[in-house]
């Protein structure tokens, strides 16, 4: 299956997760995924969230994200490098850098 994402709309999530700023996000959704293609200015991020019944992954396509996951020391992601944070388990992607942080990113969820 195709997921085209020059033909989804782009959407303005303001303080996604309870962050600082905007997220532009393109989501294609079919209720057991969430992929979508986000972009975040320098100084926003998507809030510190915990991941109940799904997981996620973030793929960095360009930009720096900085990943505070769980207790640990953040993580610095560059282009081409992954976070993955699994069902039950917390983070926030920011942008602490200069340029727009562009990244893609899969939510599956995890019925029980």
């Amino acid at each position: 299956m195709l997921i085209d994402f020059k033909n989804i709309k782009q959407d303005k999530l303001e303080h996604f997760k309870g962050g600082k700023g905007a997220m532009l996000a393109k989501m294609f959704v079919d209720g057991k995924n969430k992929i979508l293609l986000a972009q975040l200015e320098p100084g926003n991020n998507v809030g510190y969230h915990k991941h109940e019944m799904n997981s996620e992954i973030v793929y960095v396509l360009s930009g720096i994200a900085t990943i505070k996951y769980d207790n640990c020391p953040n993580e610095i992601l560059h282009p081409g490098e992954v976070h993955y944070c699994p069902q039950g388990h917390s983070h926030a992607v920011c942008n602490e850098g200069k340029e727009v942080l562009n990244f893609f990113a899969v939510v599956p969820e995890h019925h029980q």
